[in-house]
């Protein structure tokens, strides 16, 4: 079967950099070193895996003021490994206004991306905000898609203040309004939305240009209604995203293999989705 991940970072020491005070509390979060890795052992990870790599951009320097890892660094590493990594997101940050413009625009037509990730919670934003909406019209009249965190993380977990960062920009309600505001603009959730597991159902089953992907945890502790509903009317609706290198594939993909989902609802998740939404 066809393994797309919507939802992996480089991992190299480029992308740590770029995460600045982030990574020592990533490390308790997930009970292990978080180190870099080099180029060649990511790729050999998503060889090994059998997957096919969509690869994040990350950009924080407004919030933490670190160097990004870069869209042509993501884009570089992509070209280097067509057979393994085959698309990319880019990092916009909307607080940067007319340069976030530019390099989305840069982005879809001369690098050639899917589309932007946005981080409400660690670039301090909701996506609701019409300040950006100048930002989503761009990216909407582009033709790219937006893949939006939802729900509570790991980056600022138990630091002082979750080092400034607000949970509530990543609720669910604030996809809901732009989703409504931009009814064209394909929109991805990523991770699985708790707290707001039901919100975020609500909002996947109501926009019809909103889809869900589930990266970032273990497929073993999704809340139990969102295990039937997977199987049943977010069949359409889910992608396969690990949130590479959060967990090992091997555990990931094991765990999604004992939920015990047909063979047709594993076709959809894992890539006929992200292929008939994403063009992938």
């Amino acid at each position: 079967m066809r393994i797309i991940d919507l939802h992996c970072y480089p991992g190299t020491q480029t992308w740590i950099d770029a995460q600045g005070p982030y990574p020592d509390a990533l490390a308790t979060y997930w009970k292990r070193d978080w180190v870099a890795k080099s180029e060649k052992d990511v790729i050999a990870e998503f060889t090994e895996a059998g997957v096919e790599a969509c690869l994040v951009a990350l950009d924080l320097e407004t919030t933490v003021a670190t160097p990004p890892c870069t869209n042509e660094y993501v884009h570089d590493m992509w070209k280097r490994h067509p057979d393994r990594v085959i698309q990319c997101w880019g990092a916009v940050e909307p607080a940067k206004g007319e340069i976030a413009i530019r390099q989305a625009k840069k982005a879809v037509e001369e690098l050639g991306f899917v589309g932007f990730p946005f981080h409400p919670i660690m670039q301090h934003f909701a996506v609701n905000d019409r300040r950006h909406y100048d930002l989503f019209e761009v990216i909407n009249g582009l033709g790219a898609a937006v893949m939006i965190d939802v729900g509570t993380t790991g980056m600022g977990a138990g630091m002082p203040g979750g080092n400034g960062a607000r949970v509530r920009h990543a609720h669910p309600s604030h996809i809901d309004d732009l989703a409504a505001d931009f009814p064209n603009l394909k929109i991805i959730m990523a991770h699985p939305g708790w707290p707001w597991v039901e919100e975020t159902t609500a909002v996947a089953l109501h926009k019809g240009n909103v889809y869900w992907e589930m990266s970032g945890w273990a497929p073993k502790h999704f809340p139990g209604n969102l295990k039937v509903d997977i199987r049943g009317r977010l069949q359409d609706k889910i992608m396969f995203g690990s949130d590479y290198p959060s967990l090992p594939y091997d555990r990931i993909l094991r765990e999604w293999s004992e939920l015990g989902y047909s063979d047709a609802v594993m076709e959809k998740v894992m890539h006929g989705n992200a292929e008939r939404v994403l063009g992938l």
